[in-house]
This record gives structure tokens, C-alpha cells and sequence, in this order.
């Protein structure tokens, strides 16, 4: 299975209580494709740089989970499907993000460029 992490960005309008039951949907999503969600963040709401759809601001959900590409490509679907979904990004972690990612979770800096 390969690591994936997506983040996506809901109505401003919604409760906190929706907005955790969208994210729990959303994760569902991966898990009946077969895949795992490693970890759920939700970030809050936050202003957005732009204007989608008259909102000026939206839920930011960041999600890391592993699964097939087939299941990442559903939830991309899913997520373009989702009414409350503003916008989402499926992006796949590669050995050295996941690296990185790990070295910041640990609290040790990051090592320098080589």
C-alpha cells in the first residue's frame, strides 16, 4: 500500500459537530476501498487566500492514510462529488517526505540540504 495524505477545505457554514462527522464520512471513504487512515487533523477554520464559491473562509482537514491508487482516486472523485467539499488535494508521500514528516514529529530539526 502506498502512503497518501489529502487535505480539503469545507463550508464555513458548518458546525464543529459536522464538520467532524464530514471528516469521519470522508474517512470512511478510504476505509471501504480497503485502506487505512493513519492519522486526522482537523486544522479549523481558517481565511482562504481567494474566494470559492462566495466563501472567505473554510474548515481546513488534513488526513494521511495508505491505500491502493484506485482508492485514492475514488476519494478524489468522492471529494469533487461532496456538496460541503470545497476544494481537496490528494498528493502520494514519497520516502523522503515521509522522512522528513517523522524527523518534525519527533521534535529533532530538520538536517540540512545537501
Amino acid at each position: 500500500m502506498t502512503e497518501y495524505e489529502v487535505t480539503y477545505i469545507l463550508r464555513p457554514s458548518l458546525e464543529e459537530s459536522e464538520v467532524e462527522q464530514r471528516a469521519t464520512t470522508i474517512g470512511e471513504i478510504v476505509k471501504n476501498q480497503g485502506g487505512e487512515v493513519t492519522n486526522l487533523e482537523q486544522l479549523g477554520k481558517k481565511r482562504l487566500a481567494y474566494e470559492i464559491d462566495d466563501a472567505r473562509e473554510g474548515y481546513y482537514v488534513v488526513m494521511q492514510f495508505k491505500s491502493e491508487a484506485a482508492a485514492s482516486k475514488e476519494l478524489e472523485r468522492q471529494l469533487k462529488l461532496h456538496e460541503d467539499v470545497l476544494r481537496g488535494l490528494v498528493v502520494r508521500l514519497d520516502a523522503k517526505m515521509q522522512t522528513h514528516m517523522a524527523t518534525l514529529a519527533a521534535g529533532a530539526p530538520p538536517p540540512a540540504p545537501s
